[in-house]
């Protein structure tokens, strides 16, 4: 029965959407796969899968708050965050493979992730208070930065599918066109990235590096994205006008 299901979702996987970076689209979807096969052949439904990703992540998450700083922490932190992602993808697979999903799936996989995405960072910011010496203080404003701009950048891309709905046109996973080197060019800005830079947690100055190099990729690709997507928006006005 599991071979049967991993070999169906081979055929019910979401097109690769523009923009989808790497490790989402190489490595994470793939995993949920494995994850959402387990999970049909024990019979879990798609919200039960979603609220397993949620309790991964968030004991993950607060163990970045409250465990202290070290590197075996980092490690168990970083496999919670992997396996809290993979979850994610398993749900909607595990949807698919019974026929479809429901609004009421979508809206609470979207409301975990929109918990995940501003408590992580603020997570990272209570644990580098605990960790960074009395008198840090330009670097506890990085998880800040990361945080505003990840909450922000999810949001408009919600925000993006549900505008180009109400006019009647695709949106980007719909459109599909992904490439491997346009996956790649978007490799900085994946989710899966700021899973696996906490294997550096034990070691917070090494930490701080690869994870503001992160939080800047990411305000610079919403900078321009931001650009962009105003652009279309413009576009759809122009369409209801004509």
């Amino acid at each position: 029965m599991l071979v049967e299901a991993y070999r169906s979702l081979g055929t019910a996987q979401k097109g690769h959407a523009r923009g989808a970076p790497a490790y989402s689209v190489y490595i994470n979807r793939r995993l949920g796969r494995v994850f959402a096969a387990l999970a049909h052949g024990a019979g879990r439904t798609p919200n039960q899968v979603s609220v397993l990703s949620a309790a991964h992540t968030f004991l993950a998450i607060g163990l970045i708050a409250f465990a202290p700083v070290t590197g075996v922490a980092g490690v168990l932190v970083a496999l919670l965050l992997v396996l809290g992602y993979a979850w994610d993808s398993a749900d909607g697979q595990v949807a698919r493979l019974r026929g479809g999903g429901s609004p009421q799936g979508e809206w609470l996989d979207h409301f975990i992730d929109t918990v995940k995405i501003s408590s992580l960072h603020l997570a990272v910011l209570v644990g580098l208070h605990r960790a960074l010496p009395a008198d840090a203080s330009w670097e506890l404003a990085i998880p800040l930065v990361f945080c505003v701009c990840a909450s922000t950048t999810f949001t408009a891309m919600l925000l993006n599918d549900l505008l180009k709905g109400k006019h009647a046109v695709a949106s980007t996973h719909e459109r599909g066109g992904g490439t491997l080197t346009r996956s790649l060019l978007v490799l900085p800005t994946d989710f899966g990235l700021v899973c696996l830079v906490f294997v550096l947690w034990g070691w917070t100055s090494v930490f701080l590096v690869a994870y503001g190099l992160l939080a800047l990729v990411s305000v610079a690709f919403l900078a321009m994205a931001a650009v962009k997507w105003f652009r279309e928006m413009g576009s759809l006005g122009a369409r209801d006008e004509l």
